[in-house]
């Protein structure tokens, strides 16, 4: 008892001592992001003269902190998972489930650190276009991190209380591995039918399994590389850097950032003591705030996820003192993502339109009524939700009250329309945006609201980069998987069947429907577009589908699958911003889902909504 005492006492304290260290630097990392890109905002917009080095500076910093966020986030055991299975067994078997779960992590961070070191000494010769640096000084995050986090995995797995639970999940994983790897000669054979067993037999057996999400995704589409293809595995790392260093990704920290600080000066209050004046005397009143809210920065750091992050953290604190449950609030939040995947401007859009042809102005003038007519979806379900919500402790405020609230409130509200105005007006990009919004925090806090709290900002820095970690690290794996779908040939194959589909244009959009939800809960809405845009919508115009109302139709059937648990990797990313486990918002979910569905049949079924504003 005393050496298994003394084993999971030391374990305790150097994975104590490795997260204060991973804090340390991730923290500075998110401080130095922020310098940087507000730098090159400054540079540009006051002096005319852009740090042409800021881009590349702000990519390599961005790739370690996506890297130790993760590490970070291992740690703080803040990684996605769906435990919804594994919640209802014994505590036994939850607990050897637990180890698996993390024994796969293990197996996988294991399988991918020679093809990590391969890939960043590959790098070393090749010198970055600006700096002229060695490339490496990029790509060796990638090795780092996983080695960072296979110490983290083994020392909590070194630590643990029931030690033969343990081992007999080391055992079974170690045994997993083996058998896919005795069966690799034969797997070639089998063609697309590895797609089964890799993308959703082996995923959902360790989805179910309360494996982190993201490393299900990496693990899956290891063993696919590996074992049925002839693809070196430095791909695999090479799709995953290029999933994280994304430029239009900073935004995720940044805007995380963004809302902790909201919350932390004040602004945060102010803005929803005015809404709540204005609504809460409304059943469901915040709900719709929600809503609007999301409708209304949708699009303006062109990730989702940052926009989640800049609306979440200002609003559930009051929903949830009002009565409102977690889980509802997240299936709102992520329903919503979904929601307003067409508002402008929108990533998946301009993609769309580069890849297809299709006039991206068009699609910026089509995308406004599909989201409202998915908003009014939504709308109903909240307002039926809460038909009984209790307001009897919440009086009506009066004119003068509303009025109060409002100038109080002025300086916050302003924010969201600073922000767009920068972006329209080409001071910033979507990207440093986020930017100009921190400095306009500092400034409100410490001068129109005095709560501004410096104490308190390494504590707000080191929950951004571990947030940020684990959100980046779903993405990186979930890019990687959209690749190997690519290379299978299933995107080929699928547009040829959708080419012989008997019934006309009603049957195309009813199949697109189908096809691109389950699409969107595998692939991220740009890898999708990018893999199935340039096969599917030559077959929609041949069919009489106008291309803007077939795009509309599209990126909302994605959008609910790319949302929607168990698989859709947007509700694991609203999860996560919102710190709500996975689990709450499953059931809560399914009403969203069905109100998104409909309102989606209802654009493919009317044209004129995705079409009736052009020109």
């Amino acid at each position: 008892m005393q050496g298994a005492a003394l084993r999971m006492r030391v374990s305790h304290r150097l994975g104590q001592g490795l997260g204060a260290i991973l804090a340390l630097f991730a923290g500075l990392l998110v401080a130095a992001e922020i310098v940087v890109l507000l730098a090159g905002v400054c540079a540009r917009y006051f002096l005319a003269r852009p740090l042409i080095w800021g881009d590349e500076v702000a990519s390599i910093l961005f790739i370690w902190l996506a890297m130790l966020g993760a590490a970070l986030a291992l740690q703080r055991e803040e990684h996605m998972r769906m435990t919804a299975f594994s919640n209802g067994l014994s505590p036994r078997a939850r607990e050897f489930l637990d180890k698996f779960a993390l024994c796969a992590a293990i197996a996988f961070l294991v399988l991918i650190l020679k093809p990590a070191f391969d890939f960043a000494f590959e790098d070393m010769d090749i010198a970055t276009p600006a700096l002229e640096i060695s490339s490496a000084w990029l790509s060796m995050a990638l090795p780092v991190g996983f080695t960072l986090m296979l110490i983290v995995a083994l020392l909590r797995l070194i630590g643990s209380a029931e030690r033969g639970v343990a081992l007999a999940a080391l055992l079974a994983t170690a045994l997993g591995v083996a058998a896919f790897y005795a069966a690799g000669p034969h797997l070639p054979a089998l063609g697309n039918l590895n797609l089964i067993l890799f993308f959703v037999v082996l995923f959902a057996a360790l989805v179910f399994a309360a494996a982190p999400i993201a490393f299900a995704f990496a693990l899956a589409t290891f063993g696919y590389i590996a074992l049925t293809t002839h693809t070196p595995t430095t791909v695999i790392v090479g799709r995953m850097n290029e999933g994280m260093s994304h430029l239009i990704l900073l935004a995720v920290p940044l805007f995380v950032f963004l809302g902790l600080l909201i919350e932390m000066t004040g602004m945060a209050r102010a803005m929803v003591a005015f809404l709540a004046s204005l609504l809460g005397h409304v059943r469901g009143g915040l709900q719709y705030v929600l809503i609007g809210a999301m409708y209304l920065v949708s699009g303006i750091s062109g990730s989702k996820a940052a926009d989640m992050a800049a609306v979440a953290p200002v609003l559930f604190p009051e929903m949830i003192a009002r009565g409102g449950k977690p889980g509802d609030l997240v299936a709102l939040l992520a329903a919503t993502g979904a929601q307003t995947e067409t508002v402008p401007p929108s990533l998946v859009l301009i993609t769309i339109g580069s890849v297809t042809g299709v006039s991206i102005a068009a699609l910026f003038t089509g995308g406004l009524v599909p989201s409202a007519v998915l908003a009014v979806a939504l709308i109903v379900v909240a307002r039926w939700r809460y038909r009984n919500e209790d307001l009897s402790h919440v009086k009506r405020a009066t004119a003068a009250q509303v009025l109060r609230a409002f100038v109080i409130a002025l300086p916050a509200l302003a924010l969201p329309f600073l922000i767009r105005a920068a972006v329209v007006g080409g001071i910033a990009t979507a990207t440093e945006v986020s930017t100009i919004g921190i400095a306009y925090a500092f400034v409100a806090g410490l001068v129109f609201y005095r709560e501004f709290r410096w104490a308190r900002l390494p504590t707000l820095l080191v929950e951004t980069a571990s947030l940020s970690g684990a959100i980046l690290f779903i993405i990186g794996a979930a890019t990687a998987m959209a690749w190997a779908l690519t290379q299978s040939g299933f995107s080929t194959a699928l547009a040829t069947a959708m080419t012989h589909l008997p019934g006309g244009a009603p049957v195309f959009l009813a199949v697109s429907i189908l096809v691109f939800v389950v699409l969107g809960s595998v692939l991220e809405g740009i890898p999708a577009i990018v893999l199935f845009g340039p096969l599917m919508f030559p077959i929609a115009r041949q069919i009489g589908v106008h291309e803007v109302h077939y795009a509309m139709v599209v990126v909302l059937s994605m959008g609910i699958g790319l949302f929607a648990p168990p698989f859709g990797v947007g509700y694991y990313a609203a999860c996560a911003i919102s710190r709500v486990h996975p689990d709450q918002g499953i059931r809560p979910m399914a009403g969203y889902v069905l109100a998104l569905l409909i309102g989606t049949i209802v654009v493919a079924a009317i044209p004129w909504l995705s079409t009736g504003l052009l020109k």
